[in-house]
């Protein structure tokens, strides 16, 4: 048995050794670099290939092992898709570029004031008053602007201007549906003007109707946030595929008013402009109102039309848009409440079809106007362009579903609510609110746009012979 004396017992100068408190201190001090990347990256994966893969001792059954289906979501969604035949709705989002609602830049980029600047006073923006004139409107003060947010994101339509019309959309006071939506650019890929957005189910009718939907406040709110406008149509195979589209003339496929050009050679100017604003505002009837502006235009030459060929300038993309059109096979007219003469000889400028005006009674011995008009000729007013659009359709036996209409004034209301698309052109303050679309753009050509058609699809269709 050995002697208990001789055995060595710990001391506590050996537990707490220099190894043990560097093996498990929690700081321990940095290792001494003595190799490169490569080596160390080279030991590490000899070490992955040492180590054998874990085995499963349960082999898959392929027959029974398949996916949950279960969908983690704070809707309830469903995995199938949307039932075919689910009704779409395609919003084309256009940037106003050249006519920007907030006149006034962000704070944040604005340039330096100059001392003695004057802030401009305040606006009624474009359409959305039967009056511009802020002293005419007994209402109160109208809310703050929305933020332009056009100023923070770009001049352009930006994917988070896209994003925000998708939330718009979903805010609307409906029951939540599962939605499905896709985009595309129509002008250009980068920074685009035009996008088309297609989004499917629309909201429900019973909550709201897509008449209402078209003139929603929201709508009308991220149009001013983010200086766009939005046309809103139901996805049919007419939308894409018309045959027949009809045009005001003054103020539309032309930029003047001619019965204000006619004036102009007698005086009577302010006489005849204030009495057809106010005619296309639809404050007075169209009908007196046109037989009054005639009367001042008594004694006037009869060649006073081929006088005007030359003043009368014919509207930025008027040309194009006729080209385009007419290589699509489309029907074109021309439905004016100006004079048959000048209806004439824009039809031979842009190669419309069909050209329908008013005629001016002629004196043969004196070769003046007599200040009336013919009487065998019915007047051009709003309900006369509403019948000849429904009958030059049903000459060439095309549905109304398959017409476009496009004006500017309070006449041409009704053809534009009755043909399949009716576009209000930089129109009238009433008209903007009463019409079922509207574009303020630069060029008409904007209008293919909402045909579907895109920027490669338009220059092939005005460089074809």
């Amino acid at each position: 048995m050995a002697d208990s004396s001789s055995r060595q017992r710990p001391s506590l100068g050996q537990m707490c050794s220099s190894s043990f408190l560097q093996d498990h201190q929690q700081y321990k001090p940095p290792v001494p670099i003595n190799q490169n990347i490569g080596e160390v990256l080279g030991a590490q994966l000899e070490d992955n290939l040492s180590i054998a893969p874990p085995i499963n001792p349960i082999s898959p059954d392929p027959e029974k092992v398949t996916e949950s289906g279960v969908i983690h979501s704070i809707f309830n969604h469903q995995a199938t898709t949307l039932p075919h035949g689910t009704p779409r709705v395609v919003a084309t989002i256009f940037y106003k570029s050249s006519n920007p609602v907030h006149p006034h830049f962000h704070p944040d980029v604005s340039p330096k004031p100059v001392p003695g600047d004057k802030l401009p006073s305040p606006q009624i923006p474009e359409g959305s008053a039967p009056t511009d004139d802020v002293e005419k409107i007994p209402r109160e003060p109208p809310a703050p602007e929305p933020e332009p947010l056009d100023h923070l994101y770009g001049p352009y339509v930006s994917q988070l201007c896209l994003t925000n019309f998708l939330q718009t959309l979903e805010s609307l006071p409906t029951p939540y549906q599962r939605t499905t939506t896709s985009h595309r650019c129509l002008d250009r890929e980068e920074n685009p003007r035009v996008v088309e957005v297609t989004f499917a189910p629309p909201p429900d009718p019973a909550y709201l109707s897509f008449v209402d939907l078209r003139k929603h406040e929201s709508i009308w709110r991220f149009e001013r946030e983010w200086n766009v406008e939005v046309v809103l149509q139901e996805e049919i195979v007419f939308r894409r595929h018309k045959r027949l589209a009809v045009f005001d003339m003054d103020s539309t496929l032309i930029q003047n008013e001619v019965i204000d050009e006619i004036a102009k050679f007698i005086g009577v100017e302010n006489q005849v402009s204030e009495i057809t604003e106010r005619a296309m505002n639809g404050e007075l009837d169209f009908a007196a109102s046109l037989k009054e502006r005639v009367g001042l235009l008594k004694g006037v030459p009869a060649d006073v039309f081929d006088k005007l060929k030359s003043v009368l300038t014919i509207s930025k993309g008027a040309k194009e848009l006729c080209s385009a059109l007419k290589a699509l096979g489309y029907k074109l007219a021309v439905l004016s409440g100006g004079f048959q003469p000048l209806a004439e000889w824009l039809a031979e400028q842009l190669g419309i079809d069909y050209a329908v005006a008013n005629h001016l009674e002629i004196d043969p011995t004196s070769q003046l106007l007599t200040g009336n008009l013919v009487p065998t000729y019915p007047i051009i007013d709003a309900a006369q362009k509403r019948s000849l659009l429904k009958s030059i359709a049903a000459e060439n036996k095309i549905p109304l579903s398959q017409t476009m209409a496009v004006g500017d004034g309070a006449n041409d209301l009704l053809m534009l609510h009755a043909a399949g698309l009716g576009v209000a052109w930089r129109a009238k303050s009433r008209v903007q609110l009463e019409a079922p679309t509207r574009l303020n753009g630069e060029s008409l050509s904007d209008i293919l746009y909402l045909l579907g058609l895109d920027s490669e699809d338009v220059v092939e269709l005005t460089s074809a012979k």
